[in-house]
């Protein structure tokens, strides 16, 4: 079986947000890890063109993944083009039996952000197409036999699209490592402004924080935490399976209602 960790976002500097706290602690117990997010960051600017942000963007996701030993895989598309359909998920598909990972980390399934939302969907339709060899994944790679358990990250601000909390299965305690998440995020220094701009998110880095604080509240236990919630296994892996839990077995806490 392999020790494989891939993380599948939307845009960089969303695994930096999310889930890049276990991300880390997965390499520093072995786990072999994977980078990747669909898009490109083209539309993360009001200030350059699209192939100069597009440049900048790639540039410092690199740079975040290279700071873990992260295997990078290049984005697909542009922002805003993240869509259900064919051509990407034959794409995304190839790559998912490249990796062929264990663990695959990914959105959760109703986001504040449509990217988000449709990469969820393309993450988990690849992964569930890993072993179909009638199903032509370009460019062209043999299926593979992996099982592939996969966890959703909390939703940025912790809420669904129609403001109701979000409660995980459990909580991965990331105080010590958090130190190397804010250094990962903080790779991303075009967004900044941006961010503040945009979308109301004053000081990136400290809003990651405190998200990343509220979840340590949460869990009762941890200063910092990040949450997940594991996919049904149908199609994906063994009833029982849960190689998150079990590789980060001294980093857990179960929500009150997993409990």
């Amino acid at each position: 079986m392999s020790r494989r960790a891939f993380a599948v976002c939307a845009h960089p500097d969303d695994i930096e947000f999310t889930m890049a706290g276990t991300l880390i602690l997965l390499g520093q117990v072995g786990y072999e890890l994977h980078y990747m997010t669909i898009a490109n960051g083209s539309c993360g600017t009001e200030q350059y063109d699209r192939d100069t942000i597009v440049r900048i963007r790639s540039e410092e996701a690199r740079n975040a993944a290279r700071q873990i030993n992260a295997i990078y895989h290049a984005p697909l598309t542009d922002d805003l083009t993240i869509f259900y359909e064919h051509s990407l998920l034959l794409r995304l598909s190839s790559i998912m039996r490249q990796v062929a990972p264990e663990i695959l980390l990914t959105h959760y399934p109703f986001e504040y952000m449509e990217d988000h939302c449709n990469t969820c969907r393309l993450a988990l339709t690849a992964a569930f197409t890993r072993g179909m060899p009638n199903y032509a994944v370009n460019p062209p790679h043999p299926p593979v036999e992996q099982p592939v358990t996969v966890y959703h990250a909390l939703p940025f601000g912790l809420l669904d699209p129609l403001k109701k909390p979000v409660t995980p299965d459990f909580y991965i305690d990331i105080t010590q490592v958090m130190a190397q998440k804010r250094e990962m995020l903080a790779r991303h220094r075009s967004q900044k402004e941006w961010l503040d701009r945009s979308q109301g998110i004053d000081s990136y880095i400290n809003a990651m924080e405190q998200d990343s604080q509220e979840v340590g509240k949460r869990s009762g236990k941890f200063q910092y935490a990040e949450g997940w919630i594991r996919h049904l296994h149908y199609g994906y892996c063994a009833a029982e399976a849960n190689p998150l839990v079990e590789g980060l077995e001294g980093y857990i806490n179960a929500s009150n209602e997993q409990a």
